[in-house]
């Protein structure tokens, strides 16, 4: 099996950090490893890379290492994709890092060692029109939230570890009633109103969110969470239990939350709409979703095998999420 470490060398900070110390403890204990690092050249550019070396190589094994956050590994998905000769697994040092989450958090990740000899599993992804996701798509509320995220991220105080709280402030004043109906698996879940929608596949999205506290990555369904309309006092009362993914099984969310399990989504919405895909914006009106059961595989660590990640990064703080 080839090991391919695909990473955006712009990246600065803690993410930096932990490239340079991964591909030093590759250099000096995994010399007889069959290994190489991509450094990525341009958004988009994992994608290309990823598909073209399954293409080259039919007949070998190639694990792909998406060294970032969700962004980068979305592309490395989108690369693998209809491959039976490869499989992905996270080194987790982004801003982001919701999908690991759902195995337990970075750490278990983070630890080379473990990672390298992780088993893979088949897990589901969703297929978002002629797209692809691997976590969660997300629409309303969140996707203004996630449009704000990107134009503060790189800000002091607003942006970095709180973007994700700005976005929320701002999306209090601009969404709180989005036009959108949805359908799963051709039931009618709304009268064409909604505060927000998420479609799961993992557990979390915003870094800290909890959204889909039931869902399974490997169960053939997608989890559907569908808020209606609701008053800023309310949400705000009730944003800490939505974060920490107690909502479903709150009995002041009773009438507020429509939840359903299936297999395919239909959205119609008006002009100017978009939806959220692993963190990434779409402008878009109208789209489908559906569940791909089984579509990849995906190196998890043995739970036994977690330590802090020392040998791997430098004692520096865990990244920021956003």
């Amino acid at each position: 099996m080839k090991h391919i470490f695909i990473y955006n060398p712009t990246a600065g900070g803690d993410n930096s950090k932990r490239i340079a110390a991964l591909q030093e403890k590759m250099k000096t204990e995994y010399a007889d490893l069959q290994y190489e690092f991509y450094p990525t050249k341009a958004e988009g550019d994992a994608t290309v890379f990823v598909r073209a070396r399954c293409e080259a190589e039919p007949n070998g094994q190639l694990r792909f290492y998406a060294c970032g956050g969700d962004g980068t590994a979305n592309e490395v998905l989108h690369g693998i994709v209809g491959f039976d000769n490869a499989s992905m697994t996270c080194f987790p040092c982004g801003s982001g890092n919701d999908y690991v989450k759902y195995y337990g958090g970075a750490a278990r990740f983070l630890d080379i060692d473990a990672l390298i000899a992780a088993k893979e599993r088949p897990v589901d992804i969703m297929r978002v029109n002629d797209r692809y996701s691997l976590n969660v798509t997300n629409f309303g509320f969140d996707t203004v939230v996630a449009e704000t995220m990107h134009h503060v991220r790189h800000k002091k105080v607003i942006g970095g570890r709180n973007a994700y709280t700005t976005g929320i402030v701002k999306a209090l004043f601009t969404a709180m009633k989005n036009d959108c109906t949805v359908w799963v698996d051709g039931e009618k879940l709304n009268d064409g109103k909604m505060l927000l929608c998420t479609v799961s596949n993992g557990r979390y999205v915003g870094g800290a969110y909890c959204c889909a506290p039931h869902s399974q990555n490997d169960d053939g369904l997608l989890d559907i969470c569908l808020v209606k309309p609701l008053s800023r006092l309310t949400l705000v009362k009730l944003i800490g239990v939505y974060k920490q993914g107690k909502h479903l099984d709150d009995p002041r969310f009773k009438n507020l939350i429509t939840y359903r399990r299936g297999k395919t989504v239909c959205v119609v919405a008006g002009d100017g709409f978009g939806y959220t895909l692993d963190g990434e914006v779409v402008s878009c009106s109208d789209f489908n979703i559906e569940i791909c059961p089984a579509a990849i595989r995906f190196a998890v660590p043995e739970v036994q095998a977690q330590q802090d990640a020392e040998s791997v990064t430098p004692k520096t703080p865990e990244p920021a999420t956003v």
